[in-house]
């Protein structure tokens, strides 16, 4: 069934409110009842019934589907055949494009920095912050590593790592002009505690991850100013009684939010069910840690040089190296959904309102809410994707 929609085109200079009928919040509290939400210039301006359609430019009939916030992913590394890393903005135009496909109004490009190469990755992904790729809005840049353990550094080659240093943090700093949002450092490295104290000063996020620290580096880390953990118990010491390693002092500090990748891949459905239940979902981030391989089904890769299968959704080495995943975001909600058993909207929270305050977005983004930009999806009772609004455009309409 098609979404009945009138267009008019305009210039950009003129006024343009957009009004979606019919639509079901993904929150609402009375079953069955509909709603509707006016947009004026890519921003909410109205959520409720209103008589304002004759006077829109455009009018879209939800049909009584599912209306949430856009969904935002920290941590994804390319999709539709591109990868960050390639380094052209073509890739970034069919990561964005791919992302809508799967509801994601918003991205961190994911990817790593190389020691003494030029790295125009960086450069041209931070060129690229706020600018039209056609679908999801790049938010900025998530770097895993450099300063990571070789020991727990999976999918990330060795020739992507080095010491942490001031003077390597500001090669960074400068290549990234301004857009690092986020960067996954190993607290136990020598240097690194003056590392992470940089990047909370400079209003970057410091995640812990691909690290072996002990429970008591842990510790020290989050004392430093890490606040955020990248994708939870993958790359990183399991718990054991007598070293309880890193895992436990992450569920023990209520401050620190927590990557999931909820594919039943990467963790076990009973495990996720319990790391849920023990992080609330307050503290609860939902992710793909996508390849290029989402939207395009199984087959073979090359990530960084290193040819990788896509099969069911699991991106391997051909060693069996697990290196991400090859859903989309929405389909990561479906999985997390069925694997712990939480309703509609507190899910939708760990890809919407949880990773908007982590990037200090909450003001704008993660909500449906008079004054926040208009980045929705609507959504079939499955948790399928029907149509994807980017700043109160449909860039996705299925």
């Amino acid at each position: 069934m098609r979404l009945k929609v009138k267009r008019v085109i305009l210039p950009l200079y003129m006024s343009q409110k957009f009004l979606i009928t019919n639509c079901r919040l993904f929150d609402a509290r009375e079953e069955g009842r509909t709603t509707s939400i006016l947009i004026e210039n890519g921003i909410i301006k109205q959520v409720g019934q209103t008589k304002a359609g004759k006077t829109c430019d455009q009018v879209l009939d939800a049909q009584g589907r599912i209306i949430a916030p856009g969904l935002i992913d920290v941590h994804i590394q390319g999709a539709g055949g591109a990868d960050i890393l390639d380094g052209t903005p073509e890739a970034l135009e069919a990561i964005s494009k791919t992302c809508a496909r799967f509801g994601t109004t918003g991205f961190l490009a994911t990817t790593v920095f190389k020691p003494g190469r030029n790295n125009r990755h960086l450069a041209l992904a931070a060129d690229c912050v706020g600018r039209d790729l056609g679908g999801a809005h790049l938010l900025g840049i998530h770097l895993e590593g450099p300063f990571i353990s070789l020991q727990k550094r999976g999918m990330i080659q060795p020739e992507c790592i080095c010491p942490p240093s001031s003077e390597v943090f500001e090669e960074i700093r400068n290549i990234t002009k301004g857009h690092l949002r986020m960067m996954t450092i190993a607290p136990e490295l020598p240097a690194s505690l003056p590392v992470v104290r940089s990047l909370v000063e400079s209003g970057i996020i410091a995640s812990f991850g691909h690290s072996n620290a002990s429970f008591e580096q842990t510790l020290d880390g989050f004392g430093a100013g890490i606040s955020h953990v990248t994708h939870l118990f993958n790359a990183m010491p399991s718990i054991h009684h007598r070293a309880p390693g890193p895992l436990v002092a992450i569920f023990q500090t209520e401050r620190v939010t927590a990557q999931l990748i909820t594919d039943g891949v990467h963790i076990h459905p009973a495990v996720l069910r319990l790391a849920f239940e023990t992080l609330g979902p307050g503290r609860s981030i939902a992710i793909t840690d996508g390849m290029q391989a989402i939207g395009l089904g199984d087959g073979r890769f090359v990530y960084n040089g290193i040819e990788y299968e896509s099969k069911d959704g699991a991106a391997r080495y051909k060693d069996g190296t697990l290196i991400g995943t090859a859903l989309g975001l929405s389909q990561m909600l479906q999985r997390l959904m069925a694997f712990t058993d939480c309703p509609l909207d507190t899910a939708i929270k760990t890809v919407t309102e949880n990773p908007a305050r982590l990037l200090g977005l909450d003001g704008r983004k993660g909500a449906i809410a008079a004054g926040k930009d208009a980045d929705l999806v609507l959504l079939e009772d499955d948790l399928s994707v029907h149509t994807t609004i980017v700043a109160g455009r449909i860039v996705f309409e299925n």
